[in-house]
């Protein structure tokens, strides 16, 4: 589906304070906020559509690639589907789009504005604040999290990207699409360290100021044999690309008996051939 043209949307930036912004993951103590950070709405910014660029975006110029990979999963809230099927599907992807040697998924996350509203458990909505979910700090943990303490260390010496693959569950998705930012327009001080507050851990993920040098992209009407793969995490401090920016957002071109938003994103570590 080619959709429409570009569009111009609220987008919603966090203002820079000296207070460092958190969020809790669970219910925090009593009488402790929930989330601290000042959004900052930024309206009429330009998302333009990525399906009209003469030249496709990638991931070593821009952060993020947009792909047409069928899937063979019926049921994308089965855990069987997901672990038996998908994860092998987006491990073949990455590993044709990043020439990794080894390709680590490490989690998933549904959303589903309407199983959220129900109550279902693992359900979350989009989230519509601009971010990045990992930084110089936390990419290396991801690493000794999920390898063999050895492994870990000789690969940490050695350059690794984290990678997010991005998916509609159905579509034409007009509900909330992603938007994500050309990393190559982003500049070191427009980002902003968070704490992410789980109970057993904190961990950190980039907030993004706002910067009228950015440039936003988006993919109208994707299906689900649509998917945008982009960098959460680039361990080489010389790339052009490190980390890319991205949020939900409202479509003001969306119908109003648009479907409800329903996607899947994986997490996954790419290892680059050792040299």
């Amino acid at each position: 589906m080619s959709g429409s043209g570009d569009v111009r949307a609220t987008l919603n930036y966090l203002h820079r304070t000296d207070r460092r912004p958190y969020l809790y993951m669970f219910d925090p103590p009593e009488g402790v906020a929930a989330a601290w950070g000042e959004i900052h709405p930024v309206p009429d910014v330009p998302v333009r559509n990525g399906r009209l660029l003469p030249q496709p975006p990638s991931l070593h110029a821009n952060g993020f690639e947009f792909h047409v990979q069928d899937t063979a999963v019926t049921d994308f809230y089965d855990p069987d589907q997901i672990a038996r099927i998908y994860y092998p599907e987006i491990e073949r992807l990455l590993h044709a789009v990043t020439g990794a040697e080894k390709i680590v998924i490490f989690d998933h996350t549904l959303r589903s504005i309407e199983k959220f509203k129900a109550g279902i458990k693992g359900m979350r909505p989009p989230t519509m604040n601009i971010h990045n979910d990992y930084t110089e700090a936390s990419g290396p943990e991801r690493v000794r999290d999920h390898l063999p303490p050895e492994e870990a260390e000789r690969r940490l010496k050695h350059r690794f990207l984290e990678i997010n693959v991005w998916r509609p569950i159905r579509g034409p998705l007009q509900d909330n699409p992603l938007a994500v930012c050309d990393s190559s327009t982003l500049a070191p001080e427009d980002l902003m360290a968070s704490d992410l507050i789980y109970p057993d851990r904190v961990t950190e993920t980039y907030s993004v100021a706002y910067s009228p040098a950015h440039r936003w992209y988006y993919y109208p009407g994707m299906q689900r044999n649509e998917a945008l793969v982009f960098k959460g995490f680039d361990s080489d401090r010389s790339a052009k690309t490190r980390f890319t920016p991205h949020t939900a957002f409202n479509d003001p071109t969306s119908p109003a008996d648009r479907l409800p938003r329903e996607s899947i994103e994986v997490r996954a570590l790419a290892f680059l051939p050792l040299k």
